[in-house]
């Protein structure tokens, strides 16, 4: 059993059901300080949704070296139903030459990975001209309100300046380094309430349905084109996920209707562009006085264009496994769009990711040490003298 698979189970074993981090971090921390790395805990939240962060850094022997974060959650999402599991979710099991359990894909893999990639990284380098940092949280399968956010924003208060960065997030498809992500789409949700008369439906000109009111406006927002995307992004949708209306009785014109959307947009569209189109096609169609429409900004969008760090890991990830990876920006949001605001070059790499979120999720024990490797061989050519 190699290195990194017994860090592995050491942290499937560990129940860190969100917000929990079920002491992953503390785990690690004691792994990464014997090998020169200054850790501080940010805990954030109120005592009925704690959430534990990591921020642990190795200096570079000289000033001035460019710092490179490994970021990544110790949390999981729940199990659902345990007599729909084929072993513990928590109890780390091999079959069929896979390991299973909750987080084993993600991403408790691709922490071990990272950390057992510095430990060897750092035996054979052990004054590198490079800074290393590890940005960890329990809040990233949660609201993700108290997790790698609020450390983006201590670390830029106190003028940290970072370079690159690795989201450890599964990526891959068939093999570990078949896919990265250089970048994801910005999430933005609405929830807009249109204002009626309530009345008995038999008597419909002494009441205004909101629903017919809503109508075509719906339509056209439902076939609008938002942008054509472009050679890293597929264009902007749009998608209603939830309509409310309605008293239950089939004889009442209700007073309100509500309708939940959600925005994936690209770097050819910004939330206050797409907010304000919105709000004109509803004044379009007279809602402009009848309407409440609230935004939640889940994530900008963020890219990465080839450069030092794509570079570097797809360089590595050939001399590791031979393939070509490639760059997409498909899926859904990451702690990446919080690391971008303040860091330059950010991309995610992690094993396949066919069983995340669901029963028996598991890893190909096969995936598990070209991982490591890779990341390994990121670190060594980030420190190569040419890199700048």
């Amino acid at each position: 059993m190699t290195a990194t698979l017994r860090l592995t189970e050491a942290l499937i074993a560990q129940p860190s059901v969100t917000p929990q981090d079920a002491d992953c971090q503390q785990l690690i921390a004691s792994r990464l300080q014997t090998l020169g790395f200054v850790c501080e805990t940010i805990a954030s939240g109120p005592d009925s949704f704690r959430v534990t962060n990591l921020w642990a850094k190795r200096p570079a022997a000289q000033p001035g070296a460019p710092l490179l974060v490994f970021a990544g959650h110790t949390d999981v999402v729940p199990t659902g139903p345990l007599d729909q599991w084929n072993s513990d979710p928590f109890v780390p099991t091999h079959r069929d030459g896979k390991l299973f359990g909750r987080g084993a894909s993600d991403m408790k893999t691709s922490l071990a990975a990272m950390v057992v990639a510095c430990e060897e990284f750092v035996a054979s380098h052990p004054a590198p001209d490079l800074n290393i940092a590890f940005l960890l949280t329990s809040d990233e399968e949660g609201p993700a309100h108290d997790g790698t956010v609020v450390v983006c924003r201590e670390l830029q208060a106190r003028g940290e300046k970072l370079d690159y960065c690795i989201v450890g997030e599964p990526t891959s498809v068939e093999r570990t380094g078949d896919m990265i992500k250089n970048g994801r789409r910005g999430t933005m949700s609405g929830k807009l309430t249109v204002r009626g008369v309530q009345g008995h439906i038999a008597y419909p000109h002494l009441a205004r349905n909101p629903i017919h009111m809503l109508a075509p406006a719906l339509a056209e927002l439902a076939t609008t084109h938002w942008d054509n995307g472009n050679e890293h992004f597929p264009p902007t949708s749009w998608q209603v996920s939830n309509i409310h209306g309605g008293t239950g009785a089939s004889n009442v014109i209700p007073a309100t209707v509500v309708v939940d959307f959600n925005f994936r947009f690209s770097t050819e569209s910004t939330a206050e562009g797409l907010q304000q189109r919105v709000n004109d096609i509803l004044a379009s169609h007279g809602l402009a006085n009848d309407v409440d429409l609230k935004w939640t900004v889940g994530g900008l969008p963020f890219l990465t264009r080839p450069g030092t760090l794509v570079d570097a890991v797809r360089s590595a990830i050939h001399d590791e496994t031979g393939l070509e990876a490639e760059l997409s920006t498909t899926g859904g949001t990451s702690d990446g769009r919080f690391i971008a605001q303040i860091c330059p070059q950010v991309i995610e790499l992690g094993p396949p990711n066919a069983t995340i979120h669901k029963l028996n999720e598991c890893v190909n024990l096969t995936d598990i040490e070209p991982l490591k490797n890779i990341y390994r061989r990121v670190l060594e050519k980030l420190s190569a003298p040419h890199h700048p």
